[in-house]
């Protein structure tokens, strides 16, 4: 994640998450930093705000209780074909075949508003990566870890 884009959430629960702060260099985010949330929405602790896509990050935790972490950020190569209204549907990479699947191109959604969260919910059943139209990229995982490295392939 470059500078203040992107965030990231992480389950801690049935019902509580950890998202990254909104405004900050992510490079520079430190564990006390990070903002703890319920899936609903609400700061349980943190003296941060919550990312500006905390819809986005709970439509996820909330839909898929299998997914322990999502990742949000702008490489430029997957953003690139964002921007250009591509999806990665033909597998091309032994890589990206095993550690994504397919990747959708989801319609555009006003980034940080809940139309983001919508668009991305109708793929959300068969699919662990998406580009988010002129955006960026989403990755999901049953860690965090594994979220990243989805990131980092399809970057």
């Amino acid at each position: 994640m470059a500078g203040q884009d992107g965030n990231l959430s992480v389950r801690l629960g049935a019902d509580r998450a950890l998202v990254t702060p909104s405004g900050c260099i992510k490079a520079l985010v430190r564990s006390a930093d990070m903002v703890e949330v319920d899936l609903s929405g609400r700061v349980r602790r943190g003296r941060r705000k919550p990312t500006s896509e905390l819809d986005l990050h709970l439509r996820i935790l909330c839909r898929r209780p299998d997914v322990g972490a999502v990742v949000h950020a702008h490489p430029p190569i997957a953003t690139g074909f964002a921007v250009a209204g591509e999806g990665f549907e033909t597998f091309v990479l032994p890589e990206l075949i095993l550690q994504v699947g397919r990747v959708p191109l989801v319609s555009y959604g006003t980034p940080g508003t809940p139309e983001l969260g919508e668009r991305v919910e109708q793929y959300l059943a068969e699919h662990d990566a998406f580009l988010l139209a002129n955006h960026g990229v989403v990755t999901l995982g049953p860690t965090l870890d594994g979220a990243w490295i989805r990131m980092e392939t399809d970057a």
